[in-house]
């Protein structure tokens, strides 16, 4: 057992594995500096509250990562279906007893811990879920002449089923990324291109008649916070209506300049960002750090997307090909909302950014993303070593 587990550390990919952990480990360092202020003033607990908590997170999800890096992935046909219905059935059960917070009806307290956001779990399940699924129909799904909307079906609920959920709990920037995560698969997916064509056609009528219907049931799809965040291209000049969040970002990243105020230095976390540690971690990032070193947290980023997309190349397999474009899907999606919501590119919504937020469902479940990627070139690494 020891000579596979040394074996597979062996296979793994270095490069990914070490920037990751380097990501993870800055990550962390800078939620003790970035939530100092929430954890000592609002909170009346020690500095490192936060650091504690999230190093725990942490901590569960390598130790499920030691058992994933460790499971061959023809394997998961035997436990994603229960996986799934687990998160289906939660999902559904928190959209009329969920605990509300800042507006999102999706959280589960766990006695002891605090509470966390299972549709954080459901974005890795459902890319692993729709991977099976492509993998299994992939022989009929290329045959002209027989019918494919039965497993197209399939396929549509398993993806979108517990988005609309997510969208009835108010959790707006969960559901973008995971209806994102399902389009990218369904494009790449192999279901015929002019049943594509139909479905995505049926889709944008549905959901038309659907958000029209739930206009005229609750009189607007989106809460009076939401709507406020989509005054987003001007922020300093609404302050006081819901801009306050980004005008302070853009405060912090131009104080920051290009070598940074210095660790620990930050003003815009004293009461002027709310809860700088979790949405707006980046801001602190810039300001105490400065513009050049952010880039080359933009380079570690790019890098570790471009690792993955590459394996996901040069896999045979076709649910591990998959799996790893998801997973790339589901690590740029959280990249891009927050920091564009921050930029004021696209309405802020609250996603954790990628390493760096505070945020223990996240880190779990993204740190075993991670593993399932390097259990995939650990598979590829040998298929090849065999073929040769």
């Amino acid at each position: 057992m020891f000579g596979m587990i040394r074996r597979n550390i062996r296979d793994m990919d270095k490069i990914l594995f070490f920037l990751t952990i380097l990501m993870f480990i800055f990550g962390l360092l800078n939620i003790v500096t970035a939530s100092s202020r929430e954890s000592v003033v609002r909170y009346n607990t020690g500095l490192y509250y936060y650091f504690i908590r999230q190093s725990f997170m942490l901590g569960v999800g390598l130790i499920g990562s030691l058992f994933i890096i460790n499971i061959p992935t023809n394997s998961y046909r035997k436990w994603i279906t229960p996986m799934f219905l687990v998160m289906l059935v939660l999902t559904l059960i928190l959209s009329f007893t969920g605990e509300n917070v800042k507006g999102a009806q999706n959280w589960l307290p766990i006695p002891g811990i605090g509470k966390i956001q299972p549709s954080e779990f459901s974005k890795p399940v459902i890319i692993v879920t729709l991977s099976i699924l492509f993998e299994m129909f992939y022989k009929k799904l290329r045959k002209k002449n027989i019918n494919h909307w039965d497993l197209i079906g399939i396929i549509l609920f398993v993806g979108l089923f517990i988005p609309i959920l997510t969208f009835l709990q108010k959790d707006l920037g969960t559901m973008i990324i995971m209806v994102v995560i399902f389009g990218v698969l369904f494009l790449v997916s192999p279901i015929l291109k002019k049943e594509k064509i139909i479905t995505i056609f049926c889709l944008i009528v549905l959901v038309f008649i659907g958000g029209l219907f739930y206009y005229l049931w609750k009189g607007s799809l989106f809460t009076e916070a939401q709507l406020a965040r989509f005054q987003f291209r001007y922020p300093c000049d609404h302050y006081t209506t819901g801009g306050y969040q980004i005008c302070n970002g853009f405060i912090a990243l131009n104080d920051g300049g290009l070598f940074g105020l210095g660790l620990g230095k930050s003003k815009q976390k004293y009461s002027y960002i709310p809860e700088p540690h979790t949405d707006s971690v980046f801001a602190i990032i810039a300001e105490e750090n400065g513009a050049i070193f952010c880039t080359f947290l933009f380079l570690g980023y790019i890098i570790i997307l471009y690792r993955i997309l590459k394996l996901a190349a040069i896999t045979n397999c076709p649910r591990n090909k998959y799996m790893c474009i998801g997973f790339a899907t589901y690590i740029f999606m959280h990249i891009f909302i927050n920091l564009g919501g921050l930029f004021a590119v696209i309405p802020l919504t609250g996603v954790p950014l990628t390493f760096f937020s505070y945020g223990g469902s996240y880190a779990i479940a993204l740190v075993c993303s991670l593993a399932v990627v390097q259990r995939i070139h650990i598979e590829t690494k040998n298929q090849k070593i065999k073929i040769r």
